[in-house]
């Protein structure tokens, strides 16, 4: 993709703090960070949901934040992936976070408004998305 910000950091036409680095995988620091360790790990292959990237590109995402995790020496910490312009996706591109929570101030601030839940609504909900897996 021309136009996309990571897919220009990937081929090194844009210049990133390069954590980590793989046949399939990025990591980088963020440049607007959260808080100090703020890092995003990113797929190779280009793709602006998750539903569009392949399984195997996504086998090291996880693995490679978890090592982040620990070289920042983050206790606490949020691992963050956004789908969509309503749900705060702002690149085009599948991205992870790894936000370090030191404090209060710092890092990934969230609200968790729950919703009242009807059970028998719940089940069959719950039997509806396992027959499409």
């Amino acid at each position: 993709m021309a136009a996309c910000i990571f897919c220009k950091i990937i081929k090194g036409e844009i210049p990133c703090f390069k954590l980590f680095e793989s046949e399939k995988t990025l990591a980088f620091l963020d440049i607007n960070p959260l808080s100090k360790g703020h890092a995003l790990v990113i797929p190779k292959f280009h793709g602006a949901k998750l539903t569009d990237i392949p399984d195997d590109q996504l086998s090291e995402i996880l693995p490679v934040a978890k090592k982040l995790a620990t070289a920042t020496g983050a206790v606490n910490y949020n691992i963050l992936q956004n789908n969509g312009r309503i749900a705060h996706q702002v690149v085009d591109h599948v991205h992870f976070h790894m936000i370090p929570k030191p404090n209060e101030e710092q890092g990934l601030g969230i609200g968790w408004p729950q919703q009242p839940t009807d059970m028998d609504a719940l089940k069959a909900f719950c039997e509806d998305i396992k027959s499409k897996m």
